[in-house]
């Protein structure tokens, strides 16, 4: 009965719930990603994975801040031929559709490695285009409309003739003329759905050693200090391109009211990441039932009916 008020359609994929594994936590093995799917999300991101095996950056890589984390892991990963054996081991042990997060420094890289997944049993693929503390600099592909089309052009290509769901995950950027214009390119390209936000550039300084507290210096914020930016994010695209496209909401969802905020401004799902640090993998079932209750409350019928409902006033 839950599973038919929380239920979602992303992009073609039949969602239990609206919440989702964010990309980057917990998600580098099929055990982990099968862990958190089997708790209560709906679907699940994996870890950015890219062409080669990459041993990310070096330590400190992660650090608590004032209403979250940054982080610079630098994007450590097996490299795609071998990630496929860890969505083996998914596919084993859940029946949740897995989201593959792609990262590449050309549109070569970034067609090799949808390539390779395509061979896969994937469900869809997230294309990562904006992590800021990447050694790829990719974050200067996420933030050129014209670079993020040639992308995503270049992937759909890879593909064929397979029809893989893309989602393209947009930076932590608060210009939002920027944001609109490489969302507007993404749909142009053909991409099925978006996801806002990345995290937020950022650094932490020690002001005994008065050195940077990272290993890489620099990283990306993450959790309830960028919530209100992400909603704001959320809440332009909705206004911009209304049903057009799908929007996942993703930035410093700790509680169900959380969620409920996304989706008012017009999120069609919300993935979680710091927040299992804070409440663990309960995080999903503990958001599912608070979901629930508030329907009760407010006598909706179906989440599906909140998304974008803030746009009304």
């Amino acid at each position: 009965m839950l599973q038919n008020r929380i239920n979602v359609n992303l992009a073609g994929l039949a969602l239990s719930s609206p919440l989702m594994l964010a990309s980057g936590v917990l998600g580098q093995t099929g055990d982990s990603l099968a862990n958190i799917a089997n708790s209560g999300a709906g679907a699940v991101v994996t870890k950015s994975i890219g062409p080669a095996p990459n041993p990310g950056h070096p330590g400190p890589n992660i650090i608590e801040v004032d209403c979250g984390f940054i982080n610079s892991m630098g994007l450590p990963n097996p490299g795609a031929k071998n990630f496929i054996e860890e969505i083996k081991v998914f596919k084993e042990k859940s029946n949740k559709p897995i989201i593959v997060s792609i990262y590449g420094s050309t549109e070569e890289e970034y067609a090799f490695v949808a390539e390779t997944f395509s061979k896969a049993d994937i469900d869809a693929i997230e294309i990562n285009v904006s992590c800021p503390h990447s050694r790829e600099k990719i974050l200067n592909i996420g933030l050129s409309p014209e670079m993020v089309k040639n992308v995503i052009f270049a992937v759909k290509n890879a593909i064929r003739p397979k029809s893989i769901p893309l989602f393209l995950k947009l930076a932590g950027n608060t210009h939002i003329e920027n944001q609109l214009n490489v969302a507007k390119a993404a749909i142009d390209a053909g991409i099925d759905g978006l996801v806002a936000i990345n995290t937020l550039p950022a650094i932490a300084i020690d002001i005994w050693t008065e050195r940077p507290v990272l290993g890489f210096k620099i990283g990306g914020l993450s959790g309830p200090a960028i919530k209100p930016v992400a909603v704001r994010i959320v809440y332009e695209l909705f206004k911009k391109f209304g049903t057009q496209i799908p929007i996942i909401g993703v930035g410093g969802i700790i509680t169900w009211k959380d969620a409920v905020e996304f989706m008012l401004a017009g999120a069609t799902a919300v993935q979680i990441g710091s927040g299992i640090a804070y409440r663990n993998i309960t995080i999903f079932k503990e958001i599912n039932d608070g979901l629930v209750t508030y329907l009760n409350k407010k006598k909706i019928g179906n989440i599906r009916e909140i998304i974008g409902k803030a746009h009304r006033y």
